[in-house]
């Protein structure tokens, strides 16, 4: 089980009938260890939304992680966001809003970097940041070290700065001395793999998703989700874009890279 699917801003409601059947496929035939979902589950964090994307997972023959986004607390309803900010993404998907997956070859941790006061722009704590690093210190030998955040550790449009996550620096120093290898994210429906160089190391890789199944696509990149696999080697991954080709109507694989991953120091 050396393969994980990454998928973001899905946004339930305003999902492409043709594109999600596909995704749906590509699921199937690839088999998963883990499906992970960076955020932005629904549009408007809405019941029936909710539900639609609760019902996709549960179709699918592999386990999920699941994180919100900004979308997936009320917007409108501000009863609701001021009270109970999480309470339509607990009742579809548990209260755990920063859940943890392992196996043999893979550590994935959650990090909820959503805000009930903040519109868009999302946020790591102190506490956030060492509860995580504490996590990756227990990793296992073998594991690759996966963190999931949902607003983007680095980006690669000056436009996109102001979506970057508040605390990714001391979030990124902090995870790779702990270990961590990569951290996926997505919110800005933008998807690329870049290095946050680490001196005398090896790079702590950020990967961002696009969006998976929306109309909501940025420019003319189309729909994407990420494919990562483990290789049998310790120390390198590859990571695969899957875009949508509405030609064919299926997903297929966009571009390949072999990524180094950093050598945690022996605890």
């Amino acid at each position: 089980m050396n393969l994980l699917l990454h998928m973001s801003d899905s946004h339930f409601g305003t999902e492409r009938a043709a594109v999600l059947e596909a995704l749906r496929r590509l699921i199937q035939d690839s088999r998963p260890a883990l499906v992970v979902l960076s955020g932005d589950l629904t549009q408007r964090a809405r019941p029936a939304q909710f539900a639609a994307a609760r019902a996709f997972v549960a179709s699918l023959p592999a386990p999920f992680l699941a994180i919100p986004g900004n979308h997936d607390i009320p917007l409108y309803a501000l009863g609701v966001r001021l009270r109970a900010p999480y309470a339509r993404y607990a009742a579809a998907f548990g209260n755990e809003l920063e859940p943890v997956w392992s196996s043999a070859e893979w550590l994935v941790l959650g990090v909820n970097t959503t805000r009930w006061w903040r519109h868009k722009q999302g946020e790591v704590s102190p506490a956030q940041i060492e509860r995580v690093a504490a996590r990756l210190r227990q990793a296992a030998p073998g594991q690759a070290r996966v963190v999931v955040v949902h607003q983007p550790m680095a980006v690669i449009d000056e436009s996109d700065r102001r979506n970057l996550l508040r605390g990714h620096a001391q979030a990124a120093g902090a995870w790779a001395a702990a270990g961590a290898q990569l951290v996926l994210g997505g919110h800005i429906h933008l998807p690329y793999v870049r290095p946050l160089p680490e001196p005398g190391g090896r790079p702590l890789w950020v990967v961002q998703a696009g969006t998976a199944v929306s109309h909501r696509v940025r420019g003319d990149i189309p729909n994407s989700v990420n494919l990562l696999r483990r290789d049998g080697s310790a120390d390198t991954c590859t990571t695969e874009r899957w875009d949508y080709d509405a030609t064919s109507g299926t997903f297929a694989c966009h571009e390949r890279q072999l990524l180094a991953l950093r050598v945690p120091h022996a605890s």
